[in-house]
């Protein structure tokens, strides 16, 4: 018999042993091994037994021998791949557990040498990553020799799948688990050209995770998606990357600690690591005040560091900003309960006299009160260092906005930023060019901010052409969204457009008043006052000019104004002293006879017009029926000139009495439906 022959069956008996007698099989294994000390077989078949019956140390001794006396074996090394599987997942199982012990028994430097040849036994680019990355976290000072060229290598992997999002599993792998280890190693002198590379890499992955996109589905592969807003799924799961691998706790506390870092080694002004975004803008804002005074190297770090930490700010506080007016753009939020907002101009002096509004240049109040006696607070701009905006604020109602104080602060911070990322040209090159690097034009919810910024400065036109903008980015957004969400997108963008059509030219005496601003939920039962209100401040001048009687426009009034009755009380009785004075009033939507609507409906409104028929109210002569002057004219050839125009007066008067329990809202928004062509007509 043949060497090979023997110890083929000295394996073969030891395996018919091992189930009855295990340890008559090892005995059986020990006396080949000694009879043939360089066979593979006897040596691999010891380690399986041992590994079968999970023996820690004897298993791991055993592996540590074939590893180093066979190393070229690929039954060895699919031995190691299953190990270095167990040490890269999470796995608490038994037999993971067992594994990875294994392996611990194993000398340090056999380790070591154990996951540089199982990287290099990977050939797919993921994997192999992982690998070397399990060699650089049990080995930190591999980081030197390894950690730049692993980033590098995610990094041009990245490049080469031409990956639309840099929410991806390499960039994934690079900022969270790679990047620290590179920065916080002191034993790496890596230029500043390159911690800056990495820096701007990390900020690009980790707000584009924070401000990832909802959906439908139960996950989303992540390829092709060009916007961090663009993300659909409620579980987030990277592609390339299990579920529980794809979770970053805490992003903007690990980007704020990275940039802390990194300042560190750039050698930033006071730059003492990790600290609060308001202390990093506070920082900032001290250093623009050196900028003339600086060049060469020390303007080029100067304004590096301005830019990336008031970049940070900036997009921090605009994500937490849109968060509470739209949360429906945003992975994790619940859209579904709760109410989004709109920016919108502040029309609360609308029921001001029309006199009031002429000679006013400014507008008075600081605080007003709403109908129910729930106050509306101001969260005022008096900061001088930038000027932009300063004199107008906004108005939000505390109750319908738990976190007022909070979203007005972080809109506030984010101006802030922006206003110092545009205050010297240096600052504003290189802010641009991170924005063209990250595609920032096509994230809608920082167009949003932006839009909002705008109208909050009176950029009116400039305001209209990013709305043109989102416009062009909802439908992308909305593809594959729920139509209440879409309709409540569409709902913003067009309302907003009415209230800077509105600022910017029918009535230029109004608004030079109008320095406030209104932010309001952007529903139904809050949209529609507003247009109504946005209605009536177009008409009111008209109504009351000077110039020239237009009852069209002062019936249009005196419908809008039933809404929020009685705060336009005064300015009703306005109306009604103007018809006095006209002697006549002719207003054929009054009772809507043949559409069988009433637009009046309110009965202190009906009581009145029904008195100014009297001998008492002046006899004011009220054309409010169809075709009513035809009746007039018909009946004047009769004896009882205008008995029937009076039955027909009072009949219609009787029908909206009846109709005064009707939904007011319903009422009006039917008027606005119906009467659609009128009103434009009407409009100056």
């Amino acid at each position: 018999m043949s060497a090979q022959g023997d110890c083929d069956f000295l394996v073969k008996r030891a395996r018919e042993l091992v189930t009855e007698d295990p340890w008559a099989a090892k005995a059986w294994l020990i006396t080949a091994r000694t009879l043939y000390p360089t066979d593979f077989s006897i040596q691999y078949e010891m380690y399986i037994i041992e590994r079968n019956a999970e023996r820690t140390s004897s298993a791991g001794r055993l592996l540590y021998d074939i590893f180093i006396n066979f190393p070229d074996q690929p039954v060895v090394w699919r031995e190691i791949t299953v190990i270095t599987a167990a040490l890269r997942n999470d796995s608490q199982d038994k037999h993971a557990l067992f594994l990875k012990g294994v392996f611990e028994t194993l000398p340090g430097q056999v380790q070591c040498q154990m996951l540089l040849k199982a990287t290099e036994q990977c050939f797919n680019t993921l994997e192999k990553a992982e690998m070397l990355l399990l060699l650089l976290k049990r080995f930190p000072e591999s980081v030197v020799q390894h950690g730049v060229s692993l980033g590098e290598s995610l990094l041009e992997a990245e490049n080469v799948e031409d990956l639309d999002t840099p929410v991806n599993c390499f960039r994934k792998l690079f900022v969270c688990d790679v990047l620290p280890l590179i920065i916080n190693n002191m034993e790496m002198r890596l230029p500043a050209s390159l911690l800056h590379k990495y820096m701007h890499k990390a900020a690009e992955f980790y707000i584009g995770y924070v401000t990832r996109g909802p959906g439908a589905d139960t996950q989303i592969q992540l390829t092709g998606l060009k916007s961090p807003g663009m993300g659909r799924g409620q579980r987030y799961v990277i592609d390339g990357l299990s579920e529980k691998s794809s979770v970053v706790t805490e992003p903007w506390e690990r980007l704020l600690e990275i940039v802390g870092v990194v300042g560190a080694r750039c050698e930033w002004q006071g730059e003492k690591g990790s600290r609060y975004v308001c202390e990093l803008l506070q920082r900032v804002k001290e250093l623009c005040r050196y900028l003339p005074g600086l060049e060469g190297e020390t303007l080029s770090r100067c304004c590096s560091q301005i830019v990336t930490c008031s970049t940070l700010v900036l997009f921090r506080s605009a994500h937490h900003y849109i968060s509470t007016v739209q949360p429906s753009l945003f992975q994790g939020h619940n859209a579904l309960g709760v109410t989004p907002w709109v920016l919108l101009e502040d029309l609360s002096s609308v029921f001001n006299d029309v006199e009031m509004d002429r000679s006013s240049g400014k507008h008075a109040h600081k605080k007003r009160k709403l109908a129910d006696g729930r106050e509306k607070p101001m969260s005022s701009d008096d900061e001088d260092a930038l000027g932009k905006g300063r004199g107008r604020h906004i108005l939000v109602n505390k109750v319908e906005m738990p976190g007022w104080a909070e979203t007005l602060e972080h809109f506030r911070t984010a101006r802030e930023s922006w206003d110092l990322l545009h205050s010297h040209d240096a600052l504003e090159s290189e802010f641009n060019k991170i924005c063209m690097a990250w595609k920032t034009e096509s994230w809608l919810w920082f167009r949003i901010f932006l839009t909002d910024m705008i109208i909050y400065q009176g950029h009116y036109r400039k305001a209209l052409s990013s709305l043109v903008q989102l416009s062009a980015l909802q439908p992308q957004q909305n593809q594959n969204s729920l139509s209440a969400t879409s309709n409540l997108e569409t709902h913003r963008a067009l309302i907003q457009q009415a209230s800077c059509h509105y600022a910017l030219g029918e009535h230029r005496l109004i608004i030079v008043k109008l320095l406030y601003k209104m932010l309001i939920p952007c529903t139904s039962k809050d949209v529609l006052p507003f247009c109504l209100q946005l209605m009536l401040a177009c008409f009111k001048l008209r109504a009351f000019s000077d110039s020239g009687r237009d009852d069209l426009a002062l019936g249009h009034v005196i419908v809008l104004l039933q809404h929020d009755w009685p705060q336009g009380e005064a300015l009703f009785l306005k109306a009604v002293d103007r018809i006095c004075e006209q002697g006549s009033f002719q207003y054929e939507n009054f009772f809507n006879y043949w559409a069988w609507m009433a637009y009046f409906t309110y009965i202190d409104m009906l009581e009145e017009f029904a008195y100014l028929r009297t001998t008492e109210g002046g006899r004011v002569q009220l054309e409010l029926l169809p075709n009513q002057g035809m009746l007039i004219k018909h009946h004047t050839v009769t004896r009882g000139i205008t008995k029937g125009v009076k039955e027909d007066f009072r009949l219609a008067m009787e029908r909206q009495v009846s109709r005064c329990g009707e939904n007011l809202l319903n009422v009006l928004h039917r008027f606005c439906i119906n009467e659609k062509i009128i009103l434009i007509q009407s409009l100056p």
